[in-house]
């Protein structure tokens, strides 16, 4: 054992103390984040104009903070953008984390210097968790690669800004910055092919041991090392790797390709941070849920999935949630978020210790018939005939067609790119079909009432989502492929990539 894996096990003993405390504690953390952020707000702009000094429990709150997203606190964060403190927490940011979305285009969220430590102690307690749990801390001692945005920024109006991975990179703790590739200037290579080229000639000959990103991208990367080496796979060019970090999409789809490439199931971390705070992490290998983060400066809420577009739809804190049911999570952050829907969804799989599973994205479903099918139901659908059927799947996204051919129903268009085809598309489609009714009612009502066809696949040639997604200027970083679309946006650019 090397000095730094040794330090590493001294390390996980005094991280598993804090943790424990968020399994045992949580309510207790929640209510002292909420009385925090509440106080240290109610001189702000948003604090005044919202009477955070009248508030003094969570049904006060309720009744003075709406629920809003980006664009509901947009002209907040524009005057904060034009340089004015105070607005939504006191002073200014310490960094703005420069993301995309659908319909507010690039947004701004703020990153405070009481968050930023947030996000790197969460980052660094998942290892050191992993540490305690397992007795592995050989990483520490070899090379670990974080594949992720240009770490390089610029200023608005003073304030750093960025992608939040390149920020988090001037924060890599120094002991590790001599185990960390790639060079900083690959990680500022802007094209994401080039970069991977680059990432793949600095550490196909070093003794890499942990290897973290968002998965369809670490596949890149695990695809182009195999083709250097002459298709070897990642455990002979990398023999001491044992640990895989990701985050940023539900890795069921991608897990067999990966440990296909890699050689052996490896051990996983899965991570839940966004821009706006680090969330959650997987605190066991013997399971798949998410340490929900109560001490992180989260105040979380959660608004059931079927009452969100209600005019005035349930808000419940952490103590009211009941386990199974699925919940729009809002966040109010010590950034200065405040009722603010991330667009995720989430459910509880157990309130001894406070644990979740993320399914989806509330803009990112079904309904265009009133069947409201999630990316949870499409993802497990898929993946349980994919298993059944020997199938792999390399990608998929899935849209209504609600214009077919004369003659033809209405149906749900599922486009897949495998990298193990089943031997029948048209079977393989009825048995998903099958499986999806079962997990939802009301697509299974409107299939028996004749108002749609089963879904149909369209089987897609090979790199049609990476041809895709380099089309639209989305390759690497970040950018991830909507599972599901209530539009034909995406479907019918793929309808290109179609194989006849």
């Amino acid at each position: 054992m090397g000095f730094k894996a040794f330090i590493g096990k001294l390390y996980a003993n005094i991280a598993q103390k804090h943790i424990n405390n968020i399994r045992k504690n949580a309510l207790t953390l929640q209510d002292k984040t909420f009385r925090y952020l509440v106080s240290e707000a109610a001189n702000t702009v948003f604090g005044e104009d919202h009477g955070f000094n009248d508030i003094h429990n969570y049904n006060d709150f309720k009744k003075r903070v709406p629920i809003r997203d980006y664009e509901g606190l947009r002209t907040y964060i524009d005057r904060i953008i034009k340089g004015e403190d105070n607005i939504m927490w006191p002073g200014i940011p310490a960094y703005l984390a420069k993301t995309s979305g659908t319909t507010s285009g690039i947004k701004y969220i703020p990153i405070s210097k009481q968050s930023m430590p947030e996000h790197i102690n969460a980052a660094r307690n998942a290892l050191l968790n992993y540490a305690y749990e397992t007795g592995n801390t050989d990483a520490l001692d070899g090379k670990m690669i974080f594949l992720q945005g240009s770490p390089e920024l610029y200023e608005t109006r003073g304030i750093p800004t960025g992608r939040l991975s390149g920020i988090v990179a001037h924060h890599v703790p120094s002991y590790l910055q001599s185990n960390r590739l790639p060079s900083y200037p690959t990680n500022c290579i802007e094209d994401w092919e080039e970069k991977v080229e680059a990432i793949v000639g600095e550490t196909i000959n070093q003794d890499m041991r942990l290897i973290s990103g968002i998965p369809p991208w670490c596949q890149m990367y695990f695809d182009r090392l195999s083709a250097r080496a002459g298709g070897k796979k990642i455990k002979d060019i990398f023999p001491n790797f044992k640990l895989f970090v990701y985050g940023g999409v539900n890795y069921e789809p991608y897990r067999a390709r990966i440990e296909e490439s890699i050689g052996f199931p490896i051990d996983s971390i899965e991570t839940y941070p966004a821009s706006e705070g680090f969330i959650a992490f997987q605190d066991s290998q013997k399971d798949k849920s998410l340490l929900l983060l109560v001490d992180s400066g989260i105040f979380y809420e959660f608004i059931p999935v079927d009452e969100f577009f209600n005019e005035n739809p349930t808000r419940l804190c952490l103590r009211q949630i009941e386990l199974n049911k699925n919940y729009v999570l809002i966040l109010n952050t010590n950034a200065g978020l405040w009722g603010y829907n991330i667009g995720d969804t989430v459910k509880f799989v157990s309130k001894n210790p406070y644990k979740i599973v993320v399914t989806g994205r509330v803009k990112h479903y079904i309904s265009a018939f009133g069947e409201h099918v999630i990316g949870e139901e499409v993802e497990q659908s898929l993946m349980q005939v994919a298993n059944e059927e020997g199938a792999g799947i390399s990608e998929f996204t899935v849209a209504p067609q609600v214009n077919p051919e004369v003659g033809q129903l209405p149906y749900h268009e599922w486009f897949i790119e495998f990298s193990n085809p089943p031997k029948d598309i048209k079977v393989f489609a009825e048995k998903v079909d099958k499986v999806l009714q079962e997990k939802n009612i009301y697509y299974a009502d409107l299939i028996r009432g004749n108002i749609l066809q089963p879904l149909i696949v369209k089987e897609l040639r090979k790199n049609a989502f990476v041809d895709y997604m380099r089309s639209e200027g989305k390759l690497g970083g970040q950018n991830k492929v909507p599972r599901l679309s209530n539009d034909r946006v995406i479907a019918d650019k793929l309808s290109d990539f179609v194989i006849k």
